[in-house]
Parts: structure tokens; sequence; C-alpha cells
């Protein structure tokens, strides 16, 4: 299976940055608005290193259903593949997401 940039991940999970990522402060996250968690650890376990979805769940980068950030995206993104056996769960829902979707279509 090869991606076909449809951008359904981006709409289906959060993403999660890596210690490096959160601290450079290049990305808004969840829980930006109270400040930086100095302690990563405490970032991770509360959430403070997701990026900042969009209402309706979204990543808040993705653009007219593309990546506005592709050149800079965070590391997470960029290690999912949907060929890659390592994500097989998400891929599932993935294809779930657009049988659901083209079924709305019809």
């Amino acid at each position: 299976m090869k991606c076909s940039k449809c951008g359904v991940c981006c709409r289906l999970f959060r993403i999660n940055l890596t210690e490096e990522e959160y601290k450079s402060g290049r990305y808004r996250t969840e829980f930006e608005e109270f400040g930086l968690v100095e302690d990563f650890k405490e970032a991770e376990m509360c959430g403070a290193n997701i990026i900042m979805p969009n209402d309706d769940g979204s990543c808040m980068y993705l653009k007219e259903g593309r990546c506005s950030i592709h050149k800079t995206r965070p590391q997470s993104c960029r290690n999912f593949f949907c060929a890659d056996k390592r994500f097989d769960n998400m891929i599932k829902k993935i294809d779930e997401y657009k049988k659901a979707s083209i079924k709305r279509v019809e």
C-alpha cells in the first residue's frame, strides 16, 4: 500500500511531539495557554506535548486536506507510513474511515 496523501491520518490521530519538538516552541500544543511544562515526562503524562487539534479533532496544521508544515512536520508524522505493519491498527481505522466516507457520499 502506498500513501495516497489523503490526510485521513491527520483527521483521526493526535500528534505527540518529541521532547526536542515540544521544547522548541515551533508547534502549537493543546495546553499551551497554561505555559510550557518544563518536565517533559510530566508534559507527556498530561498530554501537554500533543499538537493542538482543530474543533473537528483534526490536526491544526491540516489545511485544505494537506499538511501545511510538511517539510517541518513532527517526527511521529515522519515515522507513520500506511504500509508499515507496525501501524496495522491505525491503518485499519483509516480504511474504516474511508469506507464510511464513501458510503455517506453514495
